[in-house]
């Protein structure tokens, strides 16, 4: 990527991906991307699941009822995982290094979708958390915050629309009613 700017114009959730195996190293740099992200305190209090089994996509994506099936077409998913006990802010810790794990993969010309796991269900009403420690046999200590599907993309998705921007979200120094 040329910039920051553009990247984050050009970064879009992917869902469709090609069978391409990625690189060790690509993984290497977006598991680097989530460990450098700040906690914190520099609780660090995440861990990280790589799953690349293809047997175990297909199961992972059966966590919730919609919306998971992106793990089942990528071939490398990453369980985002925290010790709330670490932390206060351990959801935002760890969507802070799934977001620079997901820009580090954008950089690499890769892309990914966030699969929310946190507070969602499978089909047959099991909490989508519980499903996903289950099946990976994390302990019930370590909530799951989300998965992230990563793959070279099967789609093409335009940027974003710099026009399109909220700028009437934006108040500075006292809230104004528009």
């Amino acid at each position: 990527m040329d910039n920051f700017q553009s990247l984050i114009i050009k970064r879009r959730s992917i869902r469709h991906f090609t069978p391409e195996l990625i690189n060790e190293d690509h993984v290497k740099m977006i598991l680097e991307a989530g460990l450098l992200a700040p906690t914190s305190k520099s609780s660090r209090a995440w861990q990280f699941i790589v799953v690349d089994d293809p047997d175990m996509l297909a199961r992972l994506s059966q966590c919730k009822e919609r919306a998971a099936e992106p793990i089942g077409r990528a071939p490398l998913a990453i369980v985002v995982a925290v010790d709330p006990t670490a932390t206060d802010p351990w959801i935002e810790d760890a969507s802070i290094a799934a977001s620079y794990m997901q820009l580090q993969a954008a950089d690499l010309g890769l892309g990914s979708c966030w699969i929310e796991v946190r507070d969602r269900y499978a089909a047959d009403g099991t909490p989508a958390e519980e499903y996903v420690q289950e099946l990976l046999n994390m302990p019930d200590t370590l909530p799951v915050v989300c998965i992230l599907a990563i793959g070279h993309p099967a789609e093409e998705r335009k940027p974003q629309a710099i026009e399109k921007l909220k700028w009437e979200q934006v108040h500075i120094n006292k809230w104004t009613q528009r």
